[in-house]
């Protein structure tokens, strides 16, 4: 059996690839986690206030999914995260507060 002949693409000129800088490095160098900077000018407070509202709206969420009356899903993930972010916060201020 013979081959079929098969054409190549003609070659095309390629930009240089950008450098890339890990994670970290690139946060530092873009200021960093916008919510979480925002959170932090919060007072401990106000992040008590924000957390249980944030648990409130978690509830509601958990009810609009089981009978399916959810009309965007990924705020679930939103509000959790928003969650665990201020948790740490105040986790970190505490252990701050602890050390001193």
């Amino acid at each position: 059996m013979a081959k079929a002949a098969t054409k190549k693409a003609p070659a095309t000129k390629k930009a240089p690839a950008e450098k890339k800088t890990p994670k970290a490095a690139k946060a530092n160098a873009t200021g960093g986690n916008k919510k979480f900077d925002d959170l932090r000018a919060k007072t401990d407070d106000q992040l008590l206030d924000q957390l249980t509202e944030l648990k409130r709206e978690q509830f509601n969420l958990r009810f609009q999914a089981a009978t399916n009356q959810l009309e965007r899903p990924a705020r679930i993930k939103e509000v959790r995260r928003d969650i665990a972010r201020i948790k740490t916060l105040q986790g970190e201020r505490s252990r701050a507060a602890e050390a001193k």
